[in-house]
Order: structure tokens, then sequence, then C-alpha cells
């Protein structure tokens, strides 16, 4: 399969810059994941080019730039595999898809915050609530295709760690919730439900999804989390029932593992869904 593996190394608009150093420092495992499996991989980077925007500006910016190189990806028929510091970025990938899709986001925590309820003001802790279509209307309207997914067509998987006012937020709202304790039990269901009203998917993946005990994804990181093999089960039990279409694996923050144990199961999760895509699309395809 042909994978348009795109890298966006910035937090907040900087470069490198704690979880904007996590695509490069995964780039290997990437590559091992992908080229042991036989795909086509080219790897895109995303640059900016308004140097002098402030950190909002800046990472609005970076989204329009994922948007433009997914959709390019797309026109080429490429797998877009995006590796990402923050979470933001799956705005910028489903608008690039050009097509409506169901997100699936694992998470330890909802980003559906808004300017009006978020007590640190901090951008990246946004990403779904703007997704469905809350927030920045101004900013998220000049993105390139831009697309609201209805809150009905999201998964939000693993979450634990929510600001009170979030919690209000995601508590009205319609989107299905599957804390890490009842994500063996209810999945399932879930992902058919998600199914019987899309049938393609945008998985999203933040590694501090996972519990700490299986590598420290960055300082924001949680007890309680996913284990490796429940986020391989979820990459593959969405893979089982609708084609996925794209993909983010983001927040790796390279200083916080301070044992280097998160690119392993990176590579694994990289794997899974690149087997996963290819399988579903091969066989709609046939």
């Amino acid at each position: 399969m042909r994978i348009a593996l795109i890298l966006v190394p910035y937090h907040l608009g900087h470069e490198g810059l704690a979880m904007g150093g996590g695509p490069d420092a995964l780039l290997n495992a990437a590559a091992d994941a992908l080229a042991g499996a036989a795909h086509d991989v080219e790897v895109l980077r995303i640059e900016r080019k308004d140097r002098a925007a402030n950190e909002i500006g800046a990472s609005f910016e970076l989204v329009s730039r994922v948007a433009e190189a997914v959709a390019d990806a797309v026109a080429r028929e490429a797998f877009p595999l995006v590796l990402a510091g923050n979470c933001l970025t799956s705005v910028g990938i489903v608008a690039g898809l050009g097509r409506d899709v169901g997100v699936v986001w694992l998470d330890a925590h909802a980003d559906f915050n808004t300017p009006d309820t978020s007590l640190s003001g901090f951008a990246d802790g946004m990403g779904l609530a703007i997704l469905t279509g809350a927030g920045w209307q101004a900013l998220r309207e000049l993105i390139p295709g831009y697309r609201v997914v209805p809150e009905e067509n999201v998964v939000l998987a693993g979450v634990r760690d929510v600001d009170p006012p979030e919690r209000d937020r995601l508590d009205s709202s319609a989107i299905e919730v599957l804390a890490p304790i009842e994500a063996a039990e209810r999945l399932d269901a879930a992902l058919d439900l998600l199914h019987e009203r899309v049938s393609d998917v945008h998985l999203h993946l933040d590694l501090d999804v996972l519990d700490p005990s299986a590598g420290r994804a960055n300082e924001y990181a949680s007890p309680g989390g996913l284990s490796a093999d429940e986020v391989e089960r979820v990459v593959a039990a969405v893979g089982e029932r609708c084609a996925l279409r794209s993909a983010a694996l983001t927040a790796y923050d390279p200083a916080a593992d301070q044992d280097g144990r998160i690119p392993a199961p990176a590579g694994r999760f990289m794997e899974r869904i690149a087997a996963a895509a290819q399988a579903r699309l091969g066989a709609r395809a046939g």
C-alpha cells in the first residue's frame, strides 16, 4: 500500500519543542514497521510559512498545511498517516480527506474544551471540539476543506482526565465516551453503532491514551490508561468494521519518556493501522 507519512514536528507552532520533537523521534520506528510490511512509504514534512504568527495563529496555519498535504496524498491514492506534536492536527486531516468520516479518538483527555470553557487556554485541548464544530469559528473556517464531524459520529475511548467545564460539555454531547475500564466491554457495540452511520473513519491516537506503565508519552500522561494490547485491539476492531481512511499518532514528548519505551508500541500501532487500512480498502476495491 502507498503511504504518505506526514510529519508535523510542532508544539503550539514551535518546531521541535516538547511534543513537537515526537514525530522525528518516532520516524525510525515508523520506517521499520512500515517498510517491514513492504509498504511504499513517502515521508513528507510540514513546514510553517508565516513565522511571525502567534501560537494560536501558527497552530491553525499548520492545520491548514496538513489539510493541503492530506488532500494531495488522497489525490495520489496514498494513505495519510500523520505523526504530529498536537492533537489539533486531526482537524486538518479530516478536512483534507474531502469526504464525510466518523472519528475514533483515543486519548487520555477529551480535547473538548472551547475558548469559553478552558481553564488553561491550552489550544491543543480543543481539537475534538473544533472538529465537531465548536470554538474558533473564524479560524477554523479558513482551513481548506474544513468540515464538521457530527458528535454522534465520534467514539472517544480511553479518556480519564477531564476538566469540570469540559465534563459538562461532554456529558451533554452525543459523543460515545468510553472510559478505559469500559473499553473492553462496550467497544464493539460502540463501533457497530458508528458503522451504521458512517462507512469511513479517521483514527486519532494520542499516545497518552496508554497507561504510563507501558511508557510515559508526555507530561500530561495519567494513570489508569489502556495497555498497548488494548490499543491494538481497538485498531483491529475499527478496521474490521469501517474503511480506515487516515490516522494520526500524536503528543509524544521524548523528554518525558526517559526510558525510551514509547517508540516500540508506536511502531506496532502504525503497522496495525496500515494493515487494517490495506485489508479493508483492498476488500472494498475488490
